[in-house]
C-alpha cells in the first residue's frame, strides 16, 4: 500500500502532466489536423494533382529606366534599382522589392518561387522587354507546400519549429500519462509496442 507521501507525489505529477498534455494538445490541434490531411494529399499527389494555371504579362521599359540596366560585362546577383522596382509594381502589379535578380550581359532574371506555384520575371537589358509568368497549381499544392515548408517564408518556418516542439511535449507528456495509468490498463504497453513494431517492419521490409 502506498504511503500518503507517495500518493501526494503521484497526484502532483498526474495533475502536472495532464496540464502539459491538454495545453500542448490545444496548441497542436489545428496543426495536427493540417499536417495529417496534407500528409494524405502528399502521399497521393499523383492521383489528385490539379492542372496548373499560368498567367503571363508583358511590358516595355521606358527609356529613362532602360538606361539604368544597360549591359555591362560580367554576371552578378543584386536587387533591382528602386525606380525600376517601383515602376514594375505600378505598371505590372508585380512586387520584386525583396527579390534578388541574376544579372547577365543579356538579361536580368528574377526568380520568385512561392507556395503552391512559381513565378519569374525577365528583363531584356538591350531592348527593355519585360516578361512575367506566374504558375498557380491550386490550393492542394499550396497546402502541400505548407506541410513541407517549401517557399513559405521565415514566419511559417518558425511556426513549424514551435509546432514541432509542442508536438514533442504532447507526445512525452502522453507517454508518462500512459506509464502512470498502465497498471489499470493492461493493454497499454502491448499497443505501444505494436505501434512501434508495425512502423519498424514496414520500414525494414517495404522501403528500399
Amino acid at each position: 500500500m502506498k504511503s500518503p507521501v507517495d500518493l501526494k507525489r503521484r497526484s502532483y505529477w498526474l495533475k502536472t502532466l495532464h496540464e502539459w498534455h491538454w495545453v500542448s494538445s490545444a496548441l497542436c490541434l489545428v496543426g495536427i489536423l493540417l499536417f495529417s490531411i496534407t500528409g494524405i494529399t502528399l502521399n497521393h499527389s499523383a492521383q489528385i494533382e490539379a492542372k496548373a494555371e499560368v498567367m503571363t504579362r508583358k511590358a516595355q521599359l521606358p527609356g529613362d529606366l532602360l538606361r539604368l540596366i544597360q549591359p555591362v560585362a560580367g554576371d552578378a546577383k543584386a536587387p533591382l534599382p528602386v525606380p525600376l522596382r517601383d515602376w514594375i509594381a505600378k505598371a505590372m502589379d508585380v512586387q520584386v522589392a525583396e527579390r534578388v535578380g541574376e544579372w547577365s550581359e543579356q538579361e536580368i532574371y528574377v526568380s520568385m518561387p512561392r507556395a503552391g506555384g512559381d513565378a519569374w520575371l525577365s528583363i531584356d537589358r538591350s531592348s527593355g522587354d519585360i516578361e512575367y509568368e506566374r504558375t498557380d497549381r491550386g490550393w492542394i499544392a499550396w497546402l502541400n507546400d505548407l506541410h513541407k515548408g517549401r517557399n513559405t517564408g521565415v514566419a511559417w518556418n518558425w511556426f513549424i519549429d514551435v509546432f514541432a516542439i509542442a508536438c514533442v511535449v504532447f507526445s512525452i507528456s502522453g507517454f508518462f500519462l500512459l506509464q502512470m495509468h498502465a497498471g489499470q490498463r493492461p493493454l497499454t504497453w502491448p499497443l505501444v509496442g505494436l505501434g512501434f513494431l508495425v512502423m519498424l517492419l514496414i520500414a525494414l521490409l517495404f522501403i528500399h
